[in-house]
């Protein structure tokens, strides 16, 4: 037999890689998938209302992740587009603070939701494309909170950390499960996140992270980009959060 060059690629090793990126309307998800078209990534792009893109290799899906059987029309279309799926960023979610007790049914609907049953619509349908492949692989990344694992008397948001708490377990258990089948699940864990919603800048927020500024999208975006391409690492839950999680 003769040698194999290290050159030698596989159509699985050539063949372009897809992401589908979830809240992808919002200015982390916009980012998001901008990042992974620089990656080489095609993108199938979506939220309740996505805009078209002019970008060939962006996909724009307008749906409703809470809506049954929302991630399998997403990731069907995906499928037809693209012919595969190797990674998603859950990046849809929703917060909602206020004191427990002034939480409403429609309150706990909406985020339980969006942040649990959106997740698990497009996870579900996602997960079992990537079974579908002969070679296996692919990639979930969920984004969480840091005041899972730190609340602050000043921040009450119950709701939140009952759903992203919910995804942060569910990151470690997917990770076993899938792990004989070179399927990584990760989460990053933020602090507060300057985006075109939440624009302001002030001393109360600044004062939640201990390196003494606010997070930027960016500080979100080279997270998942490193956890895209840390090919060891799953079941991790990676706080970008200024030392917020460490503690005050």
């Amino acid at each position: 037999m003769g040698a194999v060059s290290v050159n030698d690629t596989t159509a699985a090793d050539t063949a372009q890689r897809v992401a589908i990126i979830t809240g992808a309307n919002g200015g982390i998800g916009s980012a998001i998938v901008t990042a992974y078209r620089s990656l080489g990534y095609a993108v199938t792009a979506t939220s309740r209302r996505m805009p078209e893109s002019e970008d060939p290799q962006v996909l724009a899906v307008s749906d409703d992740l809470v809506a049954s059987g929302a991630g399998e029309r997403i990731v069907r279309v995906a499928m037809e587009r693209f012919g595969r799926i190797d990674t998603v960023v859950n990046s849809a979610g929703v917060y909602i603070g206020k004191p427990f007790t002034d939480y409403t049914d429609k309150d706990f609907d909406l985020i339980v939701g969006v942040n649990l049953r959106g997740f698990f619509n497009i996870a579900r349908s996602a997960i079992g494309a990537m079974l579908s492949r002969g070679e296996g692989g692919g990639h979930l990344v969920n984004i969480s909170t840091s005041l899972v694992d730190q609340p602050n008397s000043q921040v009450p948001c119950a709701l939140t950390s009952l759903t992203k708490g919910g995804l942060n377990a569910v990151t470690k258990e997917l990770a076993i499960e899938f792990a004989g089948h070179g399927i990584r699940v990760n989460t990053v864990s933020l602090g507060v996140v300057r985006t075109p919603m939440n624009p302001e800048t002030t001393p109360e927020l600044v004062a939640r992270h201990p390196l003494g500024r606010m997070e930027e999208v960016d500080d979100v975006v080279q997270a998942i980009v490193y956890l895209e391409q840390a090919s060891f690492v799953t079941g991790e839950i990676l706080h970008v959060d200024g030392g917020q999680s460490a503690g005050r």
